[in-house]
């Protein structure tokens, strides 16, 4: 069996209500997710700051 090419490391926080942040290492800056538009809708939530949500990076991954 081969040996793994990547292996990512993530650290993820979750700050209040929807809002998380996702630390990449070897990266400083986080990553922060929520949620906007429909996706809160569909949960009920009115966070502080609209964010995109995690299928929004999935999305922009899969495509670019």
């Amino acid at each position: 069996m081969a040996e793994p090419t990547y292996t990512s490391r993530i650290h993820i926080d979750r700050i209040k209500g929807p809002i998380r942040h996702a630390y990449v290492t070897p990266f400083r800056e986080p990553i922060r997710f929520g949620v906007h538009g429909a996706i809160k809708q569909f949960y009920g939530v009115e966070p502080d700051e609209e964010l995109p949500a995690t299928l929004d990076h999935i999305i922009a991954a899969v495509g670019g």
